[in-house]
């Protein structure tokens, strides 16, 4: 059984529709990539499997519909969100940050500064002081240390310089070697997603147009709706 199932899911911002018919399902230990160009409906998605908006259609997880759950109760199956801009806790330290959404598992502070030793070397830091990346960084672990099943990254690499791209890159490639988390990605990079993830599920106008292998996202199917 697929842990994150959805199936002709809708969704509107009040009379303006957005979501017309996504189709998505993850599996423990997959990695999925959420692919579309601009305003194409990918956020909305990500907004409606962790509740922060009402939309219709089949909506599970782990078999629990999740319709009938507020977003608090949703994270507290297993989903776990890195959302776009990263949304640190500005005032906080990093170990503050890292704290306040603890859970206990396998996802502890030493686990995640083992993941991103930046982290570990600036634990007494305020999250405020830390460069962009690290900013990135920060959320990510934050997220780890909620010890989600399920790991949503929204543009957890956008604007970043290359080598702090490319540490991002590498840990989320052991996460998927070393864990049984399934990770949904939302990105445009093609050439990256091509190294990590499992199938790509591609959006156009809010709905399903492709999904398959990521081996066989071909450059035509690519150019037609990602626009690389």
């Amino acid at each position: 059984m697929n842990l994150l199932q959805i199936k002709d899911l809708t969704a509107s911002y009040g009379v303006s529709q957005a979501l017309f018919g996504v189709d998505l399902d993850i599996a423990t230990g997959e990695v999925v990539a959420l692919m579309g160009r601009n305003g194409m409906g990918k956020s909305t998605t990500v907004k409606a499997i962790c509740r922060m908006i009402s939309a219709r259609g089949t909506l599970s997880f782990d078999g629990r519909d999740l319709h009938q759950l507020p977003s608090y109760k949703a994270a507290r199956l297993g989903l776990g969100l890195v959302p776009e801009g990263r949304r640190c806790f500005r005032d906080l330290t990093v170990a503050e940050n890292l704290l306040a959404t603890s859970r206990q598992g396998p996802w502890d502070m030493k686990a995640v500064c083992a993941l991103f030793p930046r982290l570990g070397e600036r634990q007494g830091q305020r999250a405020a002081s830390l460069s962009g990346g690290e900013q990135q960084m920060l959320a990510i672990g934050r997220a780890l240390m909620t010890n989600p099943r399920l790991l949503i990254l929204d543009e957890a690499t956008e604007g970043l310089a290359p080598i702090i791209r490319q540490e991002i890159w590498a840990a989320i490639t052991r996460l998927k070697r070393d864990t049984d988390m399934a990770i949904l990605l939302i990105d445009k990079t093609v050439s990256e997603l091509v190294q990590v993830c499992d199938r790509a599920v591609v959006l156009e106008r809010g709905r399903t147009v492709w999904s398959g292998a990521m081996t066989a996202l071909t450059p035509d199917v690519s150019e037609r709706y990602v626009g690389v």
